[in-house]
């Protein structure tokens, strides 16, 4: 039975607008309250605001004042963007507060909210301008606006601690009715509080990094950052969207060494508060006992398919009322627009399927749905868990073509259970039989990319949570050709012998994928395919052979599974629903306990910190990368030890006048830390070269080299040089430079590479001489396009299927170090390393420039191929060999499952991208605006 969503209170709330900050290249989500005080405004800023919370505490308060500062910017472009949300970005600045950059929907409501703060700005610069009374030196707190104690697990409350177990009501019962209505919440009265001593243990502890630093992916799968590459764009707005690959600045530039350490670092008491909450969490065992509570866990492929029945068979075939519902759908929506875009009519259809039919005998509350075009993960927790729910937080990752379509990848939530922390992951891995190891290559993907942004914490991966439970139609098949000897071992029972040839065992037993993971013994018929409303194996003319693709598997201590099975019953879709219900063990906090331990890890810390200041020591300083190439992880480590009397924390800060700790093609994992006396921690230097980085190195203007600062908290910096050689590649160089090369990139001198970059607008007129003459089009494009011509115009979903990591860098290579007879690799990698290298061009096929030509034009076949003839020399041989090709294309539609409005959304993110400047005010009306251009000239004749 559901139970109304709940919410959040406040008071005086003016307006509210959620948004996202930009932060080390990544978007966290934020909500942001215009709050009214005795005639005073400040604006609060809460983390994860989708999060239950019963009282929310902002983790930032800006007063609004004299030296309250809000400038909006335009955004730069992403080089490919297929989602239809605009945006628009802003800079906030207080009087001690560093400057935040926020993205916002750019919308009527954004609008209002930013009209009600600069009309707040206005009154404040009013009453500064009037005689005013001495004002005492310390300022008397404003009626109302009483500061909330530290709550669980941050040293600033998390908006999503919904536990009020700290908090006492107040006689003034006044709530921030126009909040709670704005987000759908319920109506909750407000709460002041009073500090309780000690204050609540840590939430939930990390996991202590002991040793060795191990990291949690395998870095071999490729890149490990939301900038490496990209996640997909897809997912549901008001829950994780598309995170850009642009590194913004969170903090603003700073002026001194001393105020960026206050921007970056905690203050001396809040680094206090950090270390205790680590110490806390060190001695765990000693105040917590174990509680179990049941979870039921479902997925299902409803192949886009809407409900026709009740899903009670499914969600309530267990006798007992579960704790904590986690259903994962897959393939919710096959349409285009859910596709390329955000929009689905069947979300909220099985959505409301699956409220009608969760387990009568208790109430349940939603916390949590998440949507990347047709994988949806939706959570309910039992009402009376509501308090003990923390810290809620989602995240999408696509590993469709170009590690950005959203039709394959993951989705996840995670949160904390009292003091337990667990994430569960929804994904729809690759597809075909013999595609296993793409599927392991998406695996490894969704956990290398996948990271969960909570205030006061470091970006947690999913293997940093107690327990993670990972579900759905991970799409591996049988290694046995022959269905009628598969049905008939099914017939026979025979389902532990046909797990022999499970390759999801097969990878799990070769340690190639999940192999930190278990899954209870299958004992049900395998899930797919059948036929249609019916319990018939697949009978088309593929006759596919029938495979266990829906599995839940897990990994963690005190799980315990009490069933795992699959529903016959429902015959919605080809899939068969599984579900698995678990007694999981969870950690509660004893009081007393607790308080003893806290009181012994304070008078510890004081008498230390009295007498001893922090020290590390490092094993290496210097660092050189040899031929780092584009798109290619390079890995370095070293060693630091806490060679001090007393815990240290560290983290590494930006250099004066930078707003990051690091150019953008270099990150250290970890960034920041804490170490007790003799801990050691290993710290990995990558390097990765994107196509946000590759051109200013490709043109000479960036070099490998950067040096760190290695921060101490009441300690000394450590400077860290890093430094290498770049081997330049034709991604990322521009269409006219390419035609002056004859030879591949790699033999041509960087001098004259960087001669070329620099006179290339003298390179738009003709060439004299035979000799100087430039080629009509570059020959890297004529080689991936020519392969595909005779050899890819058939294969099936072309464009529409990513290709593998190892071989899109044989790829690269192979063009930047030859002229091959040919391309290595299978097409669907040939057509990614299409798409990847018009994506990493400094300027677009059509040029920035004519951009707002192409929207106006875009009605009119005529003047679109008008506009085509004033592109330079190169760029228009480009476009009309790319336009005929395509064409080609659309006439194997059959075979290759390729349509005109695909290729034209595909192509028309990568050929006509809005200059940086535009990049935000991009609307939707201009994407299609840019979609017809495409479209018009490949429906155009081929003599056209």
């Amino acid at each position: 039975m559901m139970e109304p969503s709940f919410g959040i209170s406040d008071s005086q709330c003016v307006a509210t607008v959620r948004g996202h900050e930009l932060k080390n290249g990544q978007k966290e989500p934020r909500l942001l309250s215009l709050l009214e005080c005795s005639g005073q405004f400040k604006l609060d800023i809460l983390a994860n605001p989708e999060a239950i919370v019963l009282s929310p505490v902002p983790q930032l308060s800006i007063p609004i004042n004299n030296h309250f500062q809000l400038v909006r910017e335009a955004e730069e472009a992403l080089l490919i963007d297929i989602s239809c949300d605009t945006t628009v970005r802003i800079r906030l600045k207080g009087e001690q507060t560093p400057e935040l950059h926020l993205e916002l929907q750019d919308d009527v409501h954004t609008q209002s909210f930013l009209q009600h703060v600069t009309k707040a700005k206005q009154q404040a610069e009013k009453r500064s301008s009037l005689p005013r009374k001495m004002e005492p030196v310390v300022p008397v707190p404003v009626k109302d606006c009483i500061p909330v104690p530290p709550q669980r697990g941050n040293s600033r409350s998390t908006s999503n601690n919904i536990n009020n177990s700290t908090l006492v009501k107040p006689s003034n019962t006044d709530s921030a009715f126009s909040l709670t209505t704005d987000f759908g919440f319920e109506e909750k009265k407000n709460q002041k509080n009073r500090i309780r001593d000690p204050p609540p243990p840590p939430l939930p502890p990390l996991p202590p990094r002991k040793g060795t630093y191990t990291p949690s992916t395998n870095h071999t799968a490729g890149p490990t950052t939301k900038e490496r590459p990209p996640s997909a764009q897809n997912a549901t707005p008001v829950r994780n969207e598309f995170q850009p690959v642009d590194r913004a600045a969170s903090w603003s530039d700073s002026p001194s060494n001393y105020t960026m350490r206050q921007a970056m670092m905690s203050s001396h008491a809040g680094s206090r508060e950090g270390l205790l909450k680590y110490r806390l969490s060190k001695k765990e065992k000693e105040y917590v006992d174990i509680k179990n509570f049941r979870f039921f866990i479902g997925t299902w492929n409803v192949n886009g398919q809407s409900p026709d029945s009740s899903l009670e068979p499914w969600l309530c075939s267990y006798p007992d009322p579960p704790d904590v519902y986690v259903l994962g759908f897959q393939e919710l929506d096959l349409s285009t627009e859910a596709f390329f875009y955000m929009d689905s009519s069947k979300e909220q259809v099985w959505v409301d399927a699956v409220e009608r039919s969760l387990h009568p005998k208790a109430r349940y509350i939603r916390i949590r749905i998440i949507r990347l075009v047709g994988m949806m993960l939706v959570v309910y927790v039992n009402k009376e868990h509501k308090h003990h729910i923390r810290e809620v937080a989602s995240e999408s990752v696509g590993t469709g073509l170009m590690n950005k379509m959203g039709n394959k990848g993951g989705v996840a939530v995670r949160f904390v259970f009292h003091n337990t922390s667990f994430c569960f992951v929804n994904s729809h891995l690759a597809a075909h039989v013999d595609d296993f190891e793409r599927r392991n290559q998406d695996y490894k993907d969704i956990c290398a990319r996948m990271s969960f942004h909570l205030l006061e914490h470091p970006p947690l991966s999913i293997v940093k949570h107690d327990v993670v439970i990972w579900l759905g139609d991970l799409n591996y098949r049988l290694c046995l050709p022959d269905a009628a000897e598969v049905k008939r071992l099914i017939a026979d029972k025979e389902l532990r012998r046909l797990q022999e040839y499970d390759q999801l065992n097969i990878q799990r037993q070769t340690k190639r994928a999940f192999t930190d993971f278990m899954e209870g013994e299958i004992n049900f018929t395998p899930t797919y395919k059948y036929d249609a409303k019916s319990d018939r194996w697949d009978s088309s003319g593929k006759c596919r052979v029938p495979a266990w693709c829906d599995r839940i598997l897990w990994r963690g201590s005190n799980v315990k599974q009490l069933h795992y099975r699959s529903h016959m019953e429902l015959k919605t879709s080809d899939h068969k629903p599984v579900s698995s219900v678990f007694s999981i063990g969870v950690k509660m906090v004893i009081e007393q306990r607790y308080k003893k331990v806290f009181e012994e890890i304070v008078r510890d810390m004081d008498r230390l910190e009295n007498d001893f200041l922090p020290s590390l020591s490092l094993t290496r300083r210097e660092f050189t990368f040899e031929n780092v190439k584009f798109r290619q992880l390079q890995r370095q480590s070293f060693l630091i030890t806490n060679d001090g009397q007393v815990a240290c924390t560290f983290a590494f800060i930006p250099k004066l006048n930078d707003s990051q700790y690091c150019k953008t093609w270099l990150r250290a994992e970890p960034s920041e830390g804490v170490l007790d006396p003799n801990e050691k921690m290993e710290i990995f230097l990558e390097v990765y070269v994107s196509k946000d980085s590759v051109t200013l190195l490709n043109s000479g203007e960036d070099k490998i080299e950067d040096i760190l600062v290695l921060h101490l908290d009441r300690g000394k910096d450590y400077f860290i040089t890093v430094a290498g050689n770049y081997l330049p590649s034709c991604f990322g160089t521009s269409l006219e430079t390419l035609c002056r090369m004859k030879k591949p990139i790699r033999e041509i001198p960087i001098t004259k590479l960087i001669d070329l970059e620099k006179s290339r607008i003298n390179l738009l007129l003709e060439g004299a001489g035979t000799e100087d003459k430039p080629l009509k089009i570059p020959k890297e494009v004529w080689l991936l396009v020519n392969h595909l011509y005779t050899k890819a115009c058939q294969q099936e979903d072309l464009f529409q299927t990513p290709g593998l990591q190892d071989e899109l860098q044989s790829i690269i290579d192979c063009l930047d170090t030859s002229i091959p007879e040919s391309i290595p690799g299978s097409n669907h990698s040939v057509a990614e390393a299409l798409l990847i290298f018009l994506e990493a061009l400094p300027e677009p096929v059509l040029c920035y420039e004519l951009y707002q030509r192409c929207l106006e034009c875009s009605h009119d076949s005529r003047l679109c191929k008008q506009l085509i003839s004033q592109l330079s020399r190169a760029h228009r041989n480009v476009f009309r060999y790319l336009m005929a090709f395509l064409r080609e294309l659309l006439k194997h539609s059959i075979d290759n499952n390729l349509n005109a409005n695909l290729l034209a959304t595909l192509f028309a993110s990568l050929l006509i991208r809005p200059p940086p400047n535009l990049a935000g005010k991009q609307t939707p009306q201009d994407r299609q605006k840019t979609n017809d251009f495409i479209l018009g000239f490949l429906m155009a004749g081929d003599d056209d």
